[in-house]
């Protein structure tokens, strides 16, 4: 599964449990890093990196991550086992 896949996915279920999602479409112009969705329900926000089973965050969006992660927010990166394991659905369950 691409990453283009799993997001596409992850929109999907978002939006089947009622969780706002935003994704910046064209982030060419915008600083790198930022993590690719950012899902908010009634119950939480949490901030997501997707990668493909293989991929690998790049050292900007670790740094990203980190930081969030320090300043309180939920972040964390998902990938394709992840849904298939119900771990994305559980996590977007939590926040609806």
């Amino acid at each position: 599964m691409t990453e283009a896949d799993l997001q596409t996915a992850v929109l999907g279920l978002a939006a089947w449990l009622g969780v706002l999602a935003y994704h910046t479409h064209d982030s060419r112009r915008s600083q790198s890093g930022w993590p690719d969705l950012a899902l908010c329900g009634t119950r939480g926000m949490i901030l997501r990196e997707l990668k493909s089973a293989q991929g690998r965050p790049s050292k900007t969006q670790l740094e990203w991550g980190e930081r969030l992660t320090l300043a309180g927010q939920d972040w964390d990166i998902w990938r394709p086992a992840d849904l298939a394991s119900g771990r994305i659905h559980s996590e977007l369950q939590a926040i609806r």
